[in-house]
């Protein structure tokens, strides 16, 4: 398992055109072998962070050579981010419990 970790702050000028490139991008990522899951959270201060799990580094990098996913990363960095930062990490390991299972 391979977590992405996206944090980021937006511009003003990110607008409804980054809204729909973000459902976009989040479709294109979920039709993909490997994709897992995404959550988002948005903090006080404007940032948000984003957690991304793909089954592996080979999975991850299909969805890092994407088209378009290359498109909205061009775009972010012009216009719609003040600033990113990217961490990638595989899992050494998990475990958890659910009261519902």
């Amino acid at each position: 398992m391979v977590i992405v970790l996206f944090r980021s702050k937006l511009t003003s000028e990110a607008r409804e055109d980054y809204g729909t490139m973000a459902l976009e991008m989040l479709e294109r990522a979920r039709s993909l072998k490997g994709f897992v899951d995404f959550k988002s959270f948005a903090a006080e201060d404007g940032e948000h962070l984003s957690v991304i799990r793909w089954e592996s580094l080979e999975t991850l990098r299909a969805w890092t050579d994407d088209v378009r996913h290359v498109v909205a990363q061009r775009l972010g960095r012009e216009k719609w981010y003040e600033y990113f930062r990217v961490e990638v990490a595989e899992v050494v390991r998990s475990y958890g419990f659910d009261r519902t299972e």
